[in-house]
């Protein structure tokens, strides 16, 4: 098995300008759902209040949206395979606009997350489809640029959404957080609408569950996709638990104010930025495989850094050190991995892409589950979700170097 960087098929590059701007709407479409939940992230203290529940009970609203999200996922893929991602993918942004606007109006924690369901039935396929979209249009290298550089530019909106939530809280209340992701759906499908048709015109799978259950199956039995995707996942359960744990630790313990926290959230889109750019330069000087073990070696040291802080200095410095290593880290194993796991599977990329989102989304709700249960020190259950699944990843991807070496 050689290095998939070079694994560049006889598909036609779309001209430099267009290329741009279809990336610029994959990265509105991929947002969608990390929109969703990090512009609440400053006001969930305030949001517990209002709604007369505990700020760990309130996190469930995070918890059921990415469950929801992770399962729905196995179902768009397979209907994207078969009748194009078009319709899925305006279909989706009407959900999730009329789930956001259900949110808006919710006067109790009950209703609040029947929203949160209805929010992740929609992004679930605008997410999904944002990946499968970019493999019918690029694959092998071509892939890895642009979902470095889709990974970058959707950066923005996750990272500077807290920012903007918190000046909303502050001056509206939370409720108009979600009137504003209601209007970012809107002008999101008609963005789409009018820079894409149809991009889904390989052979169509057909819409049978047993063939469905047979793709899924063939995608896990396969190494070249279960090892990268697996890997990513774990990741990525890791950067929700920071998502999470951080109003806990920087309102609850360190005293910032919303506008601060969404203040430091924004300033981690920079390391986020910088990792995508080097993503971008790392994999065809080094290959994948290389490129990727980098990036797990920055996780691990910042995940095991985050655990040590934790134990002997709980301040912003050092939290912010460990954080910006894991961060690095994630910005290069993030889209390097997820090319290296759709790469191989063109005929098939919505259901690829849709075992990665579900994969990554399980994960990252265990994740969130974890840093709210394990300990009452928010910290400290953040530093040992991040080592744990840190450490798993780096293990994982091991497997996968010895298999190539064997094959």
């Amino acid at each position: 098995m050689t290095d998939q960087t070079a694994a560049i098929d006889a598909s036609p590059r779309p001209e430099a300008s267009s290329t741009v701007l279809q990336i610029a709407v994959l990265a509105g479409l991929a947002a969608t759902g990390t929109l969703a939940t990090n512009i609440l992230l400053p006001s969930l203290p305030q949001m517990a209040v209002s709604l007369k529940v505990s700020s760990a009970a309130v996190t469930s609203a995070i918890t059921v949206f990415l469950a929801v999200f992770a399962v729905g996922q196995l179902v768009v893929g397979p209907i994207s395979d078969r009748y194009g991602r078009r319709w899925p993918v305006l279909i989706g942004f009407a959900v999730f606009f009329a789930g956001s606007i259900w949110c808006a109006l919710a006067t109790d924690l009950p209703s609040l997350l029947v929203g949160r369901v209805i929010q992740a039935a929609g992004a679930c396929a605008t997410s999904v489809l944002s990946r499968a979209i970019a493999r019918d249009l690029f694959s092998g290298a071509a892939l890895a640029r642009a979902m470095a550089l889709i990974m970058i530019a959707m950066a923005a909106a996750p990272g500077f959404s807290p920012l903007l939530g918190g000046a909303l809280d502050h001056y509206f209340g939370w409720r108009s957080e979600f009137v504003l992701v209601a209007a970012f759906a809107a002008l999101g499908a008609l963005a789409y609408g009018t820079v894409f048709g149809e991009t889904h015109h390989a052979t169509r799978a057909p819409l049978d569950p047993l063939a469905i259950a047979k793709n899924y199956l063939g995608l896990i039995a396969d190494r070249r996709f279960v090892v990268p995707a697996a890997t990513v996942s774990l990741i990525m359960g890791g950067l929700f638990s920071i998502f999470s744990s951080a109003p806990r630790i920087l309102i609850e313990a360190m005293h910032f104010t919303p506008i601060q926290l969404g203040l430091f959230f924004a300033g981690t889109v920079l390391i986020v930025f910088a990792a995508g750019m080097l993503a971008t330069k790392l994999a065809p000087r080094y290959g994948l495989d290389r490129s990727i073990r980098g990036g797990l070696f920055a996780t691990a040291t910042g995940a095991t850094a985050m655990l040590l802080v934790s134990l002997y200095s709980p301040s912003f410095l050092p939290f912010l050190g460990a954080m910006s290593v894991f961060l690095l880290g994630m910005g290069i194993v993030n889209p390097l991995g997820t090319a290296q796991a759709l790469s191989p599977f063109g005929a098939k990329a919505g259901a690829a892409s849709a075992l990665v989102g579900f994969w990554q989304m399980m994960t990252a709700a265990i994740g969130v589950w974890l840093a709210a249960t394990i300990s009452h020190d928010a910290l400290f259950a953040l530093g040992v979700v991040l080592t744990v699944f840190s450490l798993a990843a780096v293990g994982l991807y091991t497997r996968r170097a010895k298999g190539v070496k064997a094959a």
